[in-house]
C-alpha cells in the first residue's frame, strides 16, 4: 500500500510552471484617442459643458494613448442612453452585455492560444476566468466559455471577480500552483474586459472619473500553462519561476471601484503613481534576492500600464533604462488600460519582438524578467519569469 507521502508526491510535478501559448483578441471598433474627446462630449449630449470638455482633450493628450478598442458604439448608447450619464440607473443594460459579449471575446483569445499550443481541447484540465464585469449570472463567463470552446465537462473552473489591474498577475499565480500541484495539468487562463462596466457621461465634481474614460479599453488574452513541458509537442515561451501578492502600505483608496446600479465607479488618488514606485522595490529586492540580482536593468520588464505617469515613476525611481519599459508603453499606446488583460498582452509582445529582432531568448535576450500587475488595494502581483531560448520556439 502506498503511504500518502507517496500519494502526495505522485500528484505533483516534477518542474516549474511553463507558459506554453498565449492568445490576444479586442472588439473590432476601434476609437482613435485625438477623435475621442469630441465623440464622448457628443454621444453623452455633453457638448455644453465646454470647460470640461477642454481639460478633457488636455487628459487624452497626456495619456500617451493613440487608439482603443471598444465593444461599446455609438448604437448601443442609444438603445441604452443611461450608460451616456453619470447617475442614472444602468446596471442591468451593463451586464447584459457583459454576459453576451464577454465569453465571446474570451473564446476569440482562447482560440489564438490553443492554436499555438496545438494540442487538443482536451487536454485542458483547468480553466482560470478573470473580469470586472458580468457578475450577475449563475453560473458565470468560465461555464458559459466552457461551453462556448466545448471543454471536457471535468475541466476544473474557478471564477475571479473584482481584481482589476493586478488580476493579470494573479491568475498566472494561480494557474503556476494549480500547474506545479497537479501533474500533468494544463491550465487555460483567461482575462477578459468590457468597459461597458464603467462608461459614463462627464461630471464636474469627478474629474477621475473622467481619467478612467480616457485610459480604459476592451480586450481578452489567454494563456496556457503547464508544468513539465513535453518538448516534442510543446514549445515554453516563459518559466513561471515564483509569484507574490503584497498589499502596499499607506495606499488605502488610492484605487477603488464600486458595483453601483449606475455600474462600476472608480476612484483614483492622484497620488497613485508615487505610491506605487515608491513601494516597488521592496517587491523586487524580496523576489529576486534569492536568485542574487540586484540589477534591476539586467531584466526585462513587463509593468501594468495603468497610466503614464505610474510608468514614469517606475521608469525614474528604479533608474531603468528607457528600453525596459518600451512594451508597456506600446501597449498603452494600441489598446489603452484593458485592466486585467494588460500584462498578458505585453508578455505576447516583448516575446513576439524578441523573435522579430532575432533576440536570443524569448525576454529580449535576457535570462530573467519580472511581472507587476498593480491594482486596488493598493494591491502588487509580482511574477519572476525565466526566458527560454528563442530557437526552442520557432
Amino acid at each position: 500500500m502506498a503511504s500518502v507521502e507517496e500519494i502526495f508526491n505522485a500528484q505533483r510535478s516534477q518542474g516549474p510552471a511553463n507558459v506554453l501559448a498565449i492568445g490576444t483578441a479586442n472588439p473590432s471598433n476601434c476609437i482613435y484617442q485625438a477623435d475621442f474627446p469630441d465623440y464622448y462630449f457628443r454621444v453623452t449630449k455633453s457638448e455644453h459643458m465646454t470647460d470640461l470638455k477642454r481639460k478633457f482633450k488636455r487628459i487624452c493628450e497626456k495619456s500617451m494613448i493613440r487608439k482603443r478598442h471598444m465593444h461599446v458604439t455609438e448604437d448601443i448608447l442609444k438603445e441604452n442612453p443611461n450608460m451616456c450619464t453619470f447617475k442614472e440607473p444602468s446596471l442591468d443594460a451593463r451586464q447584459e452585455i457583459g454576459v453576451v459579449e464577454l465569453p465571446k471575446l474570451a473564446k476569440e483569445a482562447a482560440l489564438k492560444a490553443i492554436k499555438e499550443w496545438g494540442q487538443p481541447k482536451s487536454k485542458i484540465t483547468h480553466l482560470i476566468f478573470s473580469t470586472t464585469l458580468g457578475i450577475s449570472d449563475m453560473p458565470g463567463a468560465d461555464y458559459q466559455l466552457t461551453k462556448l470552446l466545448d471543454l471536457k465537462p471535468s475541466v476544473k473552473r474557478i471564477m475571479m471577480y473584482q481584481h482589476g489591474c493586478f488580476g493579470g498577475g494573479t491568475v498566472l499565480r494561480v494557474a503556476k500552483d494549480f500547474a506545479e500541484n497537479h501533474k500533468g495539468a494544463r491550465v487555460l487562463a483567461v482575462c477578459a474586459e468590457i468597459t461597458a462596466s464603467c462608461f459614463r457621461g462627464p461630471s464636474e465634481s469627478h474629474l477621475d472619473s473622467l481619467v478612467g474614460q480616457s485610459l480604459f479599453g476592451d480586450g481578452a488574452a489567454a494563456v496556457i500553462v503547464g508544468a513539465d513541458p513535453d518538448t516534442s509537442v510543446e514549445r515554453p515561451l516563459f518559466q513561471l519561476v515564483s509569484a507574490t501578492q503584497t498589499l502596499l502600505p499607506d495606499s488605502d483608496g488610492a484605487v477603488e471601484g464600486h458595483m453601483l446600479e449606475r455600474g462600476l465607479t472608480f476612484h483614483l488618488l492622484k497620488d497613485l503613481p508615487k505610491i506605487a514606485s515608491t513601494n516597488i522595490e521592496k517587491s523586487l529586492v524580496e523576489s529576486f534576492s534569492p536568485i542574487g540580482i540586484s540589477d534591476w536593468n539586467s531584466l526585462f520588464w513587463i509593468v501594468h500600464p495603468g497610466g503614464p505617469a505610474i510608468l514614469d515613476q517606475v521608469e525614474g525611481r528604479l533608474g531603468l533604462e528607457e528600453e525596459k519599459l518600451r512594451a508597456s508603453r506600446h501597449i498603452l499606446s494600441e489598446y489603452g488600460n484593458m485592466s486585467t488583460a494588460c500584462v498578458l498582452f505585453i508578455l505576447d509582445e516583448i516575446r513576439k519582438k524578441s523573435v522579430e529582432e532575432g533576440k536570443a531568448t524569448t525576454g529580449g535576450g535576457l535570462d530573467w524578467g519580472v511581472l507587476f500587475g498593480l491594482g486596488p488595494g493598493l494591491t502588487v502581483e509580482t511574477v519572476v519569469l525565466h526566458s527560454v531560448p528563442v530557437e526552442t520556439i520557432n
